[in-house]
């Protein structure tokens, strides 16, 4: 068959990519999409001076003793409308996370969960923060994400916590290794600069303590209007992964500062709020391919005393509602929220993976079903499956026998760019 002739020249598509050159740049640079590592399901906040190396496991203990007490996990399944059969294979497997991994990313609180009180006992509590994680490092018991909260970078309180910030992360370099899963979170941020001036400010401790370029990536938090829309009429967060590319491992949404911030009186200041909503759908949009991920914020009604149930239904149903809506991180505050945090989450995912494996099956073995699904589509049912995986929620074995898939290919289907990646 003969060759069929074009009628553009090899300078007109020479032209063409000379005029798209930047754009190539900007969507490998800027764009790389997620890499395919986990992502906590929640972030737990504990004040800085409260955390020993047992902390996690203590949790876990008073989690499962909160459950007990109420009529066990499976009664809290149903207590979250789950049938009798999904609650009882949820409940297995909560049990076994809160007894093996009963906090996936603690974050060591020096901002309103400590306080102001004073230079002195800050840098205290910074030295012995470092100390408390290195030891659990060495002791293996450091959940897989830890890191601290300081204090935010407005005028009165910058000095404050980068001295809180240089005290940790240098502790920790005294120690030896940093954690693999540390994290370093800067609030009430308002505008790109103040994330620059953190891109600095981690950028100098990484030459400082011969760190590598990038080692110490930090977490945003959203919690003031001004970096929804700022004063120009345009918006700081969608600016933000573009300031200090690659330098931003998260966007968390800050519920009851957000709130406030916008007159929404303490009675309905919520997660679920359409303020919240609109904030959390600019985020998704400012940070959609550049691999940052998003954790919706917290519900302040806490299962204790005669609360319990009913708060337990509440966050049970507020986790649902983020999971849905594609916020997969949230935060807890107290470990009576863990039972619902995992039952919810779980079956979140139990109930999605027969459908989802049978779809990625389908697509995979290129067999014909009800729904026609496209690479994008089979992306997003893979990465649901994984994200299952990943947190607990289902087994590998369960996903072979369902979708036929290894967890290799699996993620290698999530994230197709990243396994071309690693073997180019």
């Amino acid at each position: 068959m003969a060759v069929p002739e074009t009628s553009l020249t090899a300078a007109d598509l020479a032209r063409i990519d000379g005029q798209l050159a930047d754009t190539d740049r900007l969507l490998e640079q800027n764009y790389p999409g997620d890499d395919g590592s986990r992502q906590p399901v929640h972030t737990v906040y504990v004040p800085a001076d409260r955390f020993t190396p047992s902390l996690a496991a203590d949790w876990g203990t008073q989690a499962l003793a909160a459950a007990a007490a109420h009529g066990g996990l499976a009664r809290l399944g149903a207590l979250l409308g789950q049938d009798a059969e999904l609650a009882e294979a949820v409940a297995s497997r909560v049990e076994t996370k809160l007894a093996s991994e009963p906090i996936e990313d603690l974050r060591l609180d020096f901002e309103d969960g400590f306080g102001d009180r004073g230079d002195d006992a800050e840098d205290a509590a910074a030295v012995a923060a470092a100390s408390a994680v290195a030891a659990a490092v060495s002791a293996g018991s450091v959940p897989p994400f830890i890191g601290i909260r300081f204090k935010c970078f407005e005028a009165a309180t910058r000095a404050r916590g980068l001295r809180t910030l240089d005290l940790f992360v240098s502790g920790l370099a005294a120690a030896g290794e940093l954690p693999e899963g540390l994290v370093l979170t800067l609030p009430k941020v308002t505008t790109v600069a103040q994330v620059r001036a953190m891109d600095y400010a981690v950028s100098r401790l990484e030459d400082i303590h011969s760190l590598p370029a990038g080692r110490l990536r930090f977490e945003v938090q959203v919690e003031t209007p001004q970096l929804i829309l700022g004063p120009e009429g345009t918006s700081p967060v969608a600016q933000l992964p573009h300031a200090v590319p690659g330098r931003i491992s998260g966007l968390h949404y800050g519920t009851y500062d957000y709130s406030a911030s916008l007159q929404i009186s303490a009675e309905y200041q919520s997660m679920e709020h359409p303020v919240a909503d609109f904030a959390k759908e600019v985020m998704q949009l400012a940070v959609a391919g550049t691999g940052i991920r998003l954790s919706d914020g917290s519900t302040n009604i806490i299962p204790v005393g005669d609360n319990v149930e009913n708060a337990w239904q509440l966050h049970g149903r507020l986790v649902r509602r983020s999971l849905e809506r594609g916020f997969y991180q949230g935060w807890d505050l107290h470990p009576a929220q863990l039972p619902s945090r995992f039952a919810a989450t779980y079956a979140f995912y139990r109930q999605g993976l027969p459908a989802a494996a049978a779809r990625l099956r389908n697509y995979v073995e290129q067999t014909e079903g009800g729904v026609m699904d496209e690479p994008a589509t089979a992306r997003a049912l893979a990465a649901f499956v994984l994200r299952g995986v990943q947190c607990g929620a289902v087994g590998a074995e369960e996903v072979q026998a369902l979708a036929a898939v290894g967890i290799p290919q699996l993620t290698a289907l999530a994230h197709p760019r990243l396994a071309t990646t690693s073997n180019s």
